[in-house]
C-alpha cells in the first residue's frame, strides 16, 4: 500500500478510535443520554421525552460502563446517597438488558405498601392533594392524525382545545400506528371540577392492556415524608394489583421505585421487585428534546404538530 494511503487509513482509524473511546468515557462518567419508550412515569415524563442523566450523582458501578464491565467487580466507588423522590435511571435486576427510569419511594429499612390506592411510608400515609383532570392520549398515524372533536373538546396535533380554548388542564399526546381503529375510545376516570367538558365515556379499559385511545385520569400532587413534592396520575384507587400490596421493607443495599403513572407502571410492587444500589446508573437531570411521534423526523413541515418544544431544556424534580 503506497505510503500516503496508509496515512489516510490510519487517520481514519485514529479519528474512530479516539472519537468512540471519548465518547465512552464521555458517557460512562458525565452524561448518557436516554428516551422514554413507555408511560409509566406520566407526567414527569412523556413516551418521546430524551433525557440527559448525571452519572457522578450517586456513583458508579461496574453498570456505569460498556457491557457491565464484564461482571469484573461489584459495589460502588465514590458513592453518594440517592434522595427520596429522585428520579433515577437503573439497570432492571430481573433483565439486566433492560434500563428502567422510575422515582425513588424507599431506601433500606423503609416500610412500603399501598391502601385503597394510597401510599404509605414507614406506616405514615403520603399526602395527596388537589385532584384535577389528566388527559392521556394514545392517537393514530392516520390521514386525520389522531384529531378529535366531541363538543367542545378537540385534539389537534400536540394541542388540547376546549371551548376552541387552550386547555387549562395538563396532558400529553402521542401518536402510535397500533390504534388504527381505536382512536375514538375514550375512557373517563374523572368526575370532579371541569368534568363536563371533557369527553364521556365510550369504553372500558383495564391497565393491563396496552393503551389506545383518550384517557382522562385524575392528577394530584404528592408530598413524600422528606417534603419532596411531585406529580402523580392515578386510574382509581381500587387497581387490582397496584393499589393494595403487601407491607414490602426495603433489605440492606436495595432501593425500591414507582412510578409516577401509578397504576400503569411495572416497578418494584411488581415483577421489578426490590433494586439493588449497583444497578443504579444516575439521575434524571433535564430533558433536552421531546416529540410525540406525529410525523417522521424528515417530514420538516409536521414539526409545529409533532415537537413539544416547551419540554427542550427542561428540569426533571
Amino acid at each position: 500500500m503506497p505510503a500516503k494511503n496508509k496515512n489516510v487509513a490510519r487517520e481514519w482509524f485514529n479519528t474512530i478510535f479516539y472519537g468512540g473511546l471519548i465518547a465512552i468515557i464521555f458517557r460512562s462518567l458525565l452524561l448518557e443520554p436516554f428516551n422514554i419508550p413507555s408511560g409509566s412515569m406520566i407526567p414527569t415524563l412523556h413516551v418521546g421525552d430524551h433525557i440527559f442523566v448525571t452519572k457522578w450523582s450517586y456513583g458508579y458501578s461496574r453498570y456505569s460502563f460498556p457491557f457491565g464491565s464484564w461482571k469484573l467487580w461489584n459495589g460502588r466507588f465514590w458513592a453518594s446517597e440517592p434522595e427520596t423522590g429522585d428520579v433515577v435511571v437503573f439497570r432492571n435486576p430481573v433483565d439486566e438488558s433492560q434500563d428502567y427510569v422510575k422515582r425513588l419511594i424507599g431506601k433500606p429499612g423503609d416500610k412500603i405498601q399501598m391502601i385503597n390506592g394510597r401510599l404509605h411510608i414507614n406506616g405514615e400515609q403520603v399526602k395527596r392533594e388537589n385532584p384535577r383532570p389528566y388527559v392521556w392520549a394514545v392517537l393514530p398515524k392516520e390521514p386525520k392524525r389522531g384529531e378529535y372533536e366531541n363538543g367542545n373538546f378537540e385534539i389537534n396535533g400536540n394541542k388540547i382545545f376546549v371551548d376552541n380554548m387552550p386547555a387549562e388542564f395538563n396532558y400529553t399526546i402521542q401518536y402510535s400506528p397500533m390504534c388504527s381503529n381505536q382512536y375514538k375510545r375514550i375512557v373517563n376516570f374523572y368526575s370532579g371540577p371541569g368534568a363536563d367538558k371533557l369527553p364521556q365515556s365510550e369504553g372500558n379499559w383495564k391497565p393491563t392492556e396496552a393503551p389506545c385511545g383518550i384517557f382522562i385520569m385524575t392528577e394530584y400532587t404528592e408530598t413524600l415524608p422528606n417534603g419532596v413534592q411531585h406529580s402523580i396520575i392515578e386510574t382509581s384507587d381500587n387497581e387490582l394489583y397496584s393499589d393494595n400490596t403487601p407491607l414490602f421493607t426495603v433489605p440492606d443495599n436495595h432501593l425500591f421505585f414507582m412510578g409516577d403513572n401509578r397504576d400503569n407502571s411495572g416497578d418494584s410492587r411488581m415483577h421489578v421487585g426490590y433494586v439493588p444500589r449497583d444497578n443504579v446508573l444516575g439521575k434524571v437531570w433535564f430533558t433536552w428534546y421531546s416529540h410525540n411521534y406525529f410525523a417522521p423526523m424528515l417530514s420538516i413541515w409536521s414539526w409545529g404538530k409533532k415537537m413539544r418544544w416547551g419540554r427542550f431544556g427542561m428540569g426533571i424534580n
